[in-house]
């Protein structure tokens, strides 16, 4: 009975006496014991230690996933665009209308180029580094870049259909020249340039855009741009008229010539207020006619 009991709290009976009780120990230390887990009994193999069961804390901030400012500022860094790359001092981009009518107009007798592009062209893409190196190159001449998808309004109005496109600038003549060309056809770009760069001294304010073109961007409704067609100036009405002819005037029945005898001139024939002069040049002898401003021009 002994025994049994013995047996059941796991210990040996041995001759030996306290020799069966201490294998009988270690033998119950190392058969699987019972914990407790989340409210239900499991068995485990931890050998008679302690054993902490509880929620797993949080590590120390110094391993927080909140980046520092310098490494958000590296990621978040701005790409240049292809067109902003390799500019020049004498290159900029057109903002709008009014400032494309302003720099043609303030530009005086200096040379001015307006590239047409849009970002998305392959063909402005590849001319784009060579027409930065021509600007280096030349530094008197202004380059006005108008980008067609911000500004295809204005390019519809000024007539531009196809890119990239260019227009040629000058003082007082206006538009010199238009064209397109790519990075195969650069020659044409080149050929323009040498044509029309050397100094040319031209008289009168500059020109600028066409006035047809003018008012189209006045009458386009998307673009905040205003002009008001200039009125010709009138003459004076002591100034005269000059008319060459080869023959003299017909004079009416009743008005009588009256001659004035001068140094200059033979002689001075004045019909009605038109003074008829006889002159002589390349061609042969002929008339100078000199009609008033109130008076119709004589054919």
């Amino acid at each position: 009975m002994a025994a049994a009991q013995a047996m059941a709290k796991g210990s040996i009976v041995s001759p030996c006496g306290n020799l069966g009780r201490r294998r009988g120990a270690v033998a119950a230390r190392m058969a699987p014991s019972t914990v407790r887990i989340g409210g239900s009994w499991r068995k485990t193999a931890f050998l008679g230690g302690r054993l902490a069961v509880g929620t797993r804390k949080s590590r120390s901030g110094s391993r927080s996933l909140m980046a520092s400012p310098v490494q958000m500022n590296l990621a978040i860094g701005k790409s240049m665009r292809w067109w902003e790359k390799g500019l020049q001092p004498n290159m900029r981009e057109v903002e709008s209308a009014q400032d494309l009518v302003a720099s043609l107009t303030n530009a005086g007798n200096q040379l001015v180029i307006v590239d047409f592009f849009s970002p998305g062209c392959g063909g402005c893409r590849a001319l784009h580094p060579k027409i930065c190196q021509i600007a280096e190159q030349n530094p008197d001449v202004l380059f006005l870049q108008v980008n067609y998808e911000e500004h295809k309004s204005m390019c519809y109005s000024l007539h531009v259909h196809v890119l990239p496109f260019f227009r040629f600038y000058r003082g007082a003549q206006g538009k010199l020249c238009s064209f397109s060309c790519t990075n195969a056809t650069i020659k044409k770009f080149r050929d323009a340039l040498a044509k029309h760069k050397p100094d040319r001294c031209s008289l009168g304010p500059a020109k600028g855009l066409e006035e047809s073109e003018l008012l189209a961007l006045a009458a386009n409704k998307d673009l905040q741009f205003t002009y008001t067609k200039m009125p010709e100036p009138v003459p004076s009405g002591d100034a005269a008229i000059e008319v060459i002819t080869s023959e003299p005037p017909k004079q009416p029945a009743s008005a009588k010539p009256l001659v004035r005898q001068s140094s200059q001139e033979s002689s001075v024939v004045v019909l009605g207020g038109v003074q008829v002069v006889p002159c002589h040049g390349s061609k042969g002898a002929g008339f100078k006619i000199f009609i008033p401003e109130a008076c119709p021009p004589v054919l």
